[in-house]
């Protein structure tokens, strides 16, 4: 199994070719999940998505390939892994270019197997953090200016 220990991963870059062919190839995945990941957390820990929870279920997945902001890449033995950064572009209402800071973005993970024809949806990147007063915080929506590094989940 490919850790990030186990493999290098390439620096942050805007999407070329090849990272939007693999993107258009998990998209109708990417939006059945991260909708179904909301109405999940919604029952236990709303936090998750509290940054867009006044977009409604088609503002939340209106993103296409033009939203795909930036990737790494990491390679192993078994092919390679797409880690993605992707602008909702409901979360700005003023449509900002380039975008503001504040923007949500969600995070995703792909695999591309050796020799395979399409890519695989991994994961959308949910994240937990204990905080030292004992408090959690709970994210799936992220800032432009955090980093894409490496997550199982």
């Amino acid at each position: 199994m490919a850790t990030a220990e186990t493999v290098s991963m390439g620096p942050v870059h805007t999407p070329k070719e090849e990272s939007i062919k693999a993107f258009n190839e998990i998209e109708v995945e990417l939006k059945k999940n991260i909708q179904h990941l909301r109405h999940e957390t919604a029952k236990h820990e709303p936090q998750y998505f509290y940054r867009v929870k006044n977009l409604t279920d088609h503002q939340l997945t209106n993103f296409s390939a033009d939203d795909l902001k930036e990737v790494r890449i990491a390679t192993s033995a078994y092919g390679m892994h797409l880690f993605g950064k992707v602008l909702l572009p409901e979360s700005d209402p003023s449509h900002s270019f380039p975008e503001n800071p504040h923007d949500a973005y969600f995070l995703f993970r792909a695999f591309i197997p050796g020799g395979a024809e399409s890519a695989k949806l991994h994961c959308i990147h949910m994240e937990e953090k204990e905080l030292p007063n004992g408090d959690k915080v709970f994210k799936a929506i992220f800032n432009q200016d955090e980093p894409l590094e490496w997550f199982d989940e």
